[in-house]
């Protein structure tokens, strides 16, 4: 039994500025050829002994929890999934059926399905899952199924069939994972709780490949194992996973990150700074990454955005949003957090391939056309080659200049088509429109005080947005705003999620990848969402924005189909608002820096076999397991 090696590294590597770090964590004894190591991105876990996702208790969702031991009815791959079937019937036995209005959904489950303590799932864990949080405000679908569903029932042990208050072709996704999704309550566990609110569900039955085997009591690491039966679980479908065990670890900041994966003691980087993967690119022959040259990340179906808390004053004021995006130098903020390995977006939907054809390449014309009124005068703001200047300045850089496409179409496919022009005339302007002073070269607010922002920021946790949003926060107090970046740990359920912030480094817009249909993320921003101010919002409308037009937009898309082309012009709608209206800004892709070692384990999926998104907080990454080989013998 082979155990893991201590992370020492007993040389500096000059050009990361890593230091050693010497007697790290031993995570356990188990084989190293058997097991799977992964960095955890939620780094260490302040409640490492909750395990129940289904209530926000402070612990951990990508520990290996999602991705290996919950199960739903539905997965859409980001990428081409397992035989090019992005679609994949997990569950469920086929895709949902939905009556002539979309007011009734039909589910089939699979047959044969067991929970990891023997237990046979059946329809009735599916009717629980829904009716315990309807009846318990504070669960994570709480919301979205109290609003939404009339009634839901089992008319047998392999059918559930919903009745809905209104029509709503896309109610499924709240049930088809493409990072998040309505897990499935083991109703023979929770059943026995007094408070499933309450309750921690520790040493949790798992409906997947996987089980719990032990956690560290703080939080670094989590391991599970491969259970003895996972024939009977929805993976079998596509193999027997590799890994006997899978560790998530936090192998703590960045340049600790590179240093363990050059001591082949972290199999997979969830993310790395820039830096850190020009460093593993260098000094490594095992290293392998989505793209094998510049910029090498893995393109994300979410949208970085700065994110304002719009029922927290003045933020809910459009004029205030739109002077503060024209504060911005995004040339700056893409070299200073991306070192410009990133794609740029203007429009609030992220640049993926499906995305550029489908609405960024389309509406540029209508960008170059757009106007906003400053109230003493009218602006185009729009520069369309801002795209090109950030590929200029990266063909004068010696490392890069022969990675950096020439061709104006595969420019604007890695770099972007263009974004706002920094104007601080204009912002003046729309300051003053919304009723701010400015003395002494400070801005006051309509109430004549200072006007001070706080932009929040995740630190070392996601290292290069921390760089955006500091920069950005320092673009704001050059004009005289008192604005700041301060980090917070666990952003998303500390700030985030209770709505205690002000603006945020983050991002509230998620698409399914390849499809272009916008409802994974847009059917959470109708209006009925919204929680109020103190109370917890549930996914994903960070911002707590609302409009009557966009709730006409998500309407119409609830009543047509998936796949009606009117859906796309509907999107186009959603654009054009949220460009008027300006309730984030949008900045970039989520360009992730995953590496992955070979020393261990082959297989992973990259560009060449783009199987699935590589980056192992998605639950996708399910179908790595039964992909990856060992690399080794035993």
């Amino acid at each position: 039994m082979q155990k893991w090696k201590r992370f020492a590294f007993g040389f500096v590597l000059a050009t990361f500025g890593l230091t050693a770090v010497a007697g790290a964590q031993e995570y356990t004894s188990l084989p190293r050829k058997e097991t799977l190591i992964v960095e955890n991105p939620e780094g260490t876990i302040k409640n490492p002994g909750w395990f129940n996702i289904w209530v926000n208790g402070g612990g951990g969702v990508s520990t290996g929890l999602q991705q290996l031991t919950m199960d739903t009815l539905w997965y859409i791959d980001p990428e081409q999934g397992l035989g090019g079937a992005t679609w994949d019937n997990s569950l469920a036995a086929d895709k949902p059926q939905y009556n002539g209005d979309f007011t009734e959904m039909t589910v089939k489950l699979r047959k044969g399905l067991f929970w990891s303590d023997g237990v046979e799932f059946t329809a009735d864990d599916v009717v629980y899952t829904v009716k315990t949080q309807m009846d318990h405000p504070g669960m994570v679908w709480s919301a979205a199924f109290s609003v939404q569903v009339a009634s839901v029932e089992a008319t047998d042990p392999s059918t559930v069939v919903f009745k809905l208050k209104k029509p709503n072709s896309r109610f499924h996704a709240l049930f088809t994972v493409r990072w998040n999704g309505a897990w499935i309550m083991p109703k023979h566990v929770f059943e026995k709780v007094e408070d499933p609110l309450r309750y921690d569900f520790a040493n949790p039955v798992s409906l997947g490949a996987y089980k719990l085997k032990s956690y560290d009591p703080q939080g670094k690491w989590y391991t599970w194992e491969k259970r003895d039966d996972w024939q009977r679980t929805s993976l079998a479908r596509f193999g027997e996973p590799a890994p006997k065990y899978v560790t998530y670890t936090d192998p703590g900041p960045p340049d600790k990150r590179t240093i363990a994966q050059l001591e082949h003691n972290l199999d997979i980087i969830h993310d790395n700074t820039p830096e850190g993967m020009f460093t593993l690119k260098e000094k490594s022959k095992t290293i392998e990454t989505w793209f094998p040259g510049f910029p090498f990340a893995h393109p994300d179906p979410t949208l970085p955005a700065v994110i304002f808390n719009t029922q927290n004053p003045p933020f809910d004021n459009a004029d205030v949003r739109w002077a503060l995006a024209l504060l911005i130098d995004i040339k700056a903020v893409d070299m200073a957090s991306y070192r410009g390995a990133a794609t740029l977006s203007a429009l609030g939907v992220p640049p993926t391939a499906a995305t550029m054809k489908d609405y960024q390449a389309p509406m540029q014309d209508w960008l170059k056309n757009f106007e906003i009124d400053t109230g003493k005068s009218k602006i185009k703001p729009y520069d369309p080659t801002v795209g090109q200047q950030i590929a200029d300045i990266l063909r004068k850089q010696p490392k890069f200049k022969d990675q950096i496409p020439t061709d104006p179409e595969a420019i604007s496919g890695a770099f972007g088509y263009g974004w706002w022009k920094p104007d601080p005339k204009a912002a003046g302007e729309l300051l003053e429109k919304a009723g701010f002073k400015k003395s002494g070269g400070k801005w006051l607010t309509p109430d004549g005080q200072p006007f001070k922002i706080r932009m929040t920021v995740e630190g070392d946790t996601r290292s290069v947005f921390t760089r955006a949003g500091t920069l950005i926060a320092q673009q704001w107090a050059a004009f005289g705003i008192d604005a700041k970046a301060v980090p917070a740990a666990k952003l998303w359920q500390t700030a985030l999620q209770p709505g205690d912030f002000q603006v945020a480094i983050a991002w509230s817009v998620e698409t399914w990848g390849g499809d272009p249909d916008l409802s994974f993320f847009l059917d959470s921003w109708h209006s009925q969402f919204v929680a109020k101010k103190g109370e917890n919002q549930p996914p994903r409308n960070w911002q707590r924005w609302s409009n009557p037009e966009l709730d006409k937009i998500i309407e119409s898309i609830r009543g047509i189909s998936a796949d009606d082309p009117k859906g796309v012009e509907l999107g186009k709608d959603y654009l054009k608002l949220v460009a008027r209206e300006m309730p984030t800004i949008p900045l970039m892709s989520y360009n992730v820096f995953t590496s992955m070692d070979t020393t261990y384990w082959t297989g992973y999926p990259t560009i060449a076999d783009p199987y699935t998104d590589p980056v192992p907080n998605w639950a996708n990454s399910r179908l790595m397991m039964v992909k990856l080989k060992p690399a080794q013998p035993k």
